[in-house]
């Protein structure tokens, strides 16, 4: 039997798998390139980014979340900003309460402030744990991105992609 510690691993987030809170979006597809477009409104809508990673109950096994990352465009002005916060939510057993965990993160070198997330170009953002993380088997991990938009922005999401290492 066999033993795997693959530092290398990532799983994308379609789109699609993408909730948006409130504002109008919906998915476009142009030149074969899927997204999950927001339409010209100033709203500000949270967007939960599942991350769909293998999970273990043996300690240091399954996945160990490192980063993510998201590609998305503003395509006719400038948003006011596209925030991202990490979560672990452990699932509780009967009759318990839900309990989420913000993970300490911090942006790449071209995303540190408000006025470099918020430019109308197509933008690659990685946002790096703090401490990364091990997934255990009872815990969701999810990312809340914070789009705030402006009357006239017009934004478009490719999607997202967790990095971590997998251990098996």
């Amino acid at each position: 039997m066999g033993y795997t510690n693959d530092t290398g691993m990532a799983a994308f987030v379609s789109p699609i798998e993408v909730t948006p809170t409130v504002g109008v979006w919906a998915m476009a597809v142009a030149a074969h390139l899927w997204t999950l477009n927001h339409t010209n409104g100033a709203d500000t809508s949270v967007l939960k980014v599942p991350l769909k990673l293998p999970s273990n109950a043996v300690a240091l096994k399954g996945a160990f979340l490192k980063s993510i990352d998201f590609w998305w465009s503003d395509a006719a002005s400038d948003i006011v900003d596209m925030s991202v916060e990490v979560y672990l939510a452990t699932m509780q057993a009967q009759g318990g309460t839900l309990a989420t965990a913000l993970q300490a993160s911090s942006y790449d070198a071209l995303h540190l402030t408000a006025a470099a997330r918020k430019t109308a170009v197509q933008h690659k953002m990685t946002v790096t744990l703090t401490t990364p993380v091990w997934i255990d088997d009872d815990v969701e991990a999810y990312v809340e991105l914070t789009c705030n938009a402006a009357a006239t922005s017009v934004v478009k999401l490719q999607g997202a992609r967790a990095n971590y290492t997998l251990r098996v």
